[in-house]
């Protein structure tokens, strides 16, 4: 049985000043070498994890916080039916209009916060993907938890964030904001990283099982991300509803 969910409205749990944030910058998201390049660059990498453990073909799949796209598309083309949700209008547009130009991909988006779509829709998806998401939001344990009421008994959720420590510090806001500006400066808030400890403790509470953990490091001379069992600054957990 799965734990009471947090004390958050489901509206309210978004920052305004992070969808605002992205949003700004909505027309860019498909631009493989503008401000998202890393997060195209990483996609091949995640889709193909995500896709060797719950294997997507066929399956009901829900990205919760989907941005513009890239990786609920992506998904699409593995032939999974895909639904889309974000709160920034702006990014489901650009979303949208992406779908229609690629021609038959199976994804369909919605503006709609995860715990809203939890009460209307529970156990409704194979697998639930929020990657690069948490630690946007003021209570990333009600998304965790809202993730696991939507997706089905023995269905998957994964998730990926950003481990909260100095070696993340120095790589995902120093290195790659500052220095190597691999993303826009300000894209994240030190704060709200979690560590994995953290993430685990949000799964169990939810009725999640953790079953498998991924780091995701980028060598700045071959300018390649590629996965590993590093996990000290960016990261993906794959977990599992109990039947």
């Amino acid at each position: 049985m799965n734990a009471a969910a947090p004390d958050v409205h489901a509206d309210g749990n978004a920052d305004p000043a992070e969808l605002a944030k992205f949003s700004a910058l909505a027309h860019n998201w498909w631009d493989t070498e503008g401000e998202f390049a890393s997060l195209h660059a990483i996609n091949p990498l995640r889709l193909d994890w995500i896709d060797g453990i719950a294997s997507l073909a066929g399956k009901q799949v829900l990205d919760v916080g989907c941005g513009g796209g890239i990786l609920a598309e992506s998904m699409a083309g593995r032939s999974a039916q895909v639904l889309g949700i974000d709160l920034a209008e702006k990014l489901l547009k650009v979303a949208q209009l992406h779908a229609l130009q690629s021609q038959g991909a199976s994804v369909t988006y919605r503006a709609a916060a995860a715990e809203t779509l939890a009460a209307e829709m529970p156990a409704r998806f194979d697998t639930v993907t929020c990657m690069e998401m948490l630690e946007h939001v003021p209570e990333p344990a009600s998304v965790v938890h809202a993730c696991a009421q939507l997706v089905k008994p023995g269905g998957w959720c994964f998730f990926s964030t950003l481990n909260r420590n100095p070696k993340a510090f120095l790589g995902a806001i120093v290195a790659a904001e500052y220095v190597l500006r691999l993303l826009p400066r300000g894209t994240h808030e030190y704060a709200r990283f979690i560590r994995p400890s953290e993430l685990a403790r949000f799964c169990r509470e939810a009725g999640l099982n953790l079953r498998y953990s991924q780091g995701l490091t980028y060598n700045p001379v071959t300018r390649q991300y590629r996965l590993t069992r590093d996990t000290g600054i960016n990261y993906m957990i794959a977990a599992q509803r109990g039947a």
